[in-house]
């Protein structure tokens, strides 16, 4: 992780520590701290539903910034699984299709603005991301 372009961004986006904590070995941008990020640049997202379940959802979002010409466009992945298979899923919540796009809105965010490739994820990514 370059933690210099690190502090470049969180500069750039005005995060705090209310934004941004460590958990392990990573770090962990909160839900309101992608929602700033999100305004400050306007993103627009964009999703579809690939998979509906009642205890799976896997939903697509596209993400550009809105209003700019020529500008990166980021297509990816949210799931969620609730229990009963894959080792019990990935989700507690029964909310399976909410937190899909939770978590495909988080990833193409952060792509899109050049925190994934530092190794920063959104705190919806995972359970095991939450603050405690």
């Amino acid at each position: 992780m370059n933690r210099d372009k690190l502090k470049v961004l969180y500069k750039k986006y005005e995060l705090t520590t209310e934004d941004v904590y460590t958990h392990k070995h990573y770090v962990i941008i909160t839900r309101s701290g992608i929602e700033k990020i999100a305004a400050m640049e306007n993103i627009e997202v964009v999703f579809k539903a690939e998979t509906l379940l009642p205890n799976f959802a896997v939903i697509k979002a596209t993400a550009r910034r809105a209003f700019i010409e020529d500008t990166v466009v980021i297509e990816t992945f949210g799931s969620a699984l609730k229990g009963a298979d894959f080792n019990s899923g990935n989700c507690q919540s029964h909310y399976v299709a909410e937190m899909a796009e939770k978590r495909a809105m988080s990833r193409a965010i952060l792509k899109l603005t050049g925190f994934y490739e530092l190794g920063v994820f959104g705190e919806d990514e995972s359970e095991d991301f939450k603050k405690k």
